[in-house]
């Protein structure tokens, strides 16, 4: 979609190509009442009763006071940082340094095609090692990608590898979050517990997005809000290293008193 879009805006410029897209959305709504209807559930498929009696309060208190769970909380805040900043502002720095337009359009498009590979490999390994050492070299992993495309000089092809190679660490930190976050509290709360963490990540990817643009506008530059992003990494890989998903529900009688 993304060539899509920029092929639509050399031709139809901007409102055009709105239209254009917006004519899209629209037969997809109207596909969409081709859907089946929702199914009836599974009354065989419920959750064990030993999760089922852990409370939306008994759970947020728990939550609060866990520490690992503030860890994963930061770490999933510059992962929300890292990503609106690189899908904000990628093409714009390499228009910035000289290149064509449709290579920024294609790199988002390769970020969008090696996300798919990577969330999936992440959510696999996920299931097999420790989610918080894998969510550490993730981060770092990013961090190593910055530093190398910053380091070397700028082509049409090093835009488009490093594009891929950050495609493929963009959303492998949801299957390790979300599992770590089921892994330290069950199922019963995992959508309040996990959707608080990514508020996390929506505040991170609002700072990423404005400040990006802020300092460009102060300084003229890129450099600084990369130096950061690189930065911003280090410490999310640490705090990934010393977050532990082992299960926090011994506690629980103690949290809860007589909500367990």
């Amino acid at each position: 979609m993304v060539p899509l879009s920029q092929a639509l805006i050399s031709v139809l410029q901007w409102r055009g190509a709105l239209w254009a897209l917006c004519s899209l959305i629209l037969v997809i709504v109207i596909a969409a009442f081709g859907l089946p209807g929702r199914q009836r559930e599974n009354s065989g498929s419920v959750l064990p009763s030993s999760e089922g009696t852990l409370t939306l309060g008994c759970a947020l208190r728990m939550a609060s006071r866990h520490r690992h769970y503030w860890l994963l909380n930061g770490g999933f805040f510059v992962c929300g940082f890292h990503v609106a900043f690189v899908g904000t502002h990628l093409p714009a720095f390499l228009v910035d340094q000289g290149l064509d337009a449709h290579i920024g359009a294609w790199s988002l498009a390769l970020i969008g095609l090696f996300n798919i590979l990577g969330s999936y490999l992440f959510g696999v390994w996920g299931g097999r090692h420790s989610r918080p050492w894998l969510l550490s070299f993730l981060y770092a992993s990013r961090g190593i990608a910055m530093v190398i495309f910053l380091a070397l000089p700028l082509s049409p092809l090093t835009a488009l590898a490093f594009a891929a190679t950050f495609g493929f660490l963009w959303l492998g930190t949801v299957p390790l979050t979300s599992g770590a976050v089921a892994s330290m509290f069950g199922m019963s709360q995992l959508s309040t517990l996990y959707g608080i963490v990514f508020l996390s990540h929506q505040l991170g990817a609002f700072l990423g997005a404005w400040w990006a643009g802020r300092l460009f506008d102060q300084t003229g530059s890129y450099q600084l809000i990369w130096l950061i992003s690189i930065g911003l990494a280090v410490i999310a890989s640490v705090l990934s290293a010393l977050t532990r998903d082992h299960s926090a529900m011994p506690s629980r009688q103690v949290l809860c008193g007589s909500s367990a």
